[in-house]
């Protein structure tokens, strides 16, 4: 599956409004972890990137594909030089930050109710 031109092109745009010149980002490609068996264990399809002025790092291994997880952590990279110039929480810490209450709720509520059971 590959990325759409428009897609590409939209990510050269934020790359040039936020300053990250390809020359100061280290790009390696390493192999994943998890599912996927003698594929993943032998290819290098996980997408590290670091930002040197900023030394924000990236690391992608979302798919099976080398040029999506590229894309991808292409995107996060500039996400995270945007959310660090501006100064503004973006969608995805959002997101993470109502998991965690979630979470914290969720684990809350099945402490009370186990304090609640009657002993038998």
């Amino acid at each position: 599956m590959a990325v759409s031109p428009e897609k590409q092109k939209t990510l050269k745009e934020a790359l040039s409004k936020w300053n990250i010149r390809e020359e100061d980002v280290v790009e390696r490609f390493i192999r994943s972890q998890g599912a996927g068996g003698q594929k993943v264990n032998k290819t290098s399809t996980a997408v590290y990137l670091k930002h040197l002025p900023t030394g924000l790092e990236v690391k992608m291994q979302k798919e099976r594909s080398q040029a999506l997880n590229r894309f991808l952590a292409w995107r996060l990279l500039a996400e995270k030089v945007e959310e660090l110039q501006s100064g503004k929480k973006l969608h995805h810490q959002e997101a993470a930050k109502i998991r965690k209450q979630k979470n914290r709720r969720l684990r809350r509520a099945k402490s009370d109710a186990r304090s609640r059971m009657p002993e038998a």
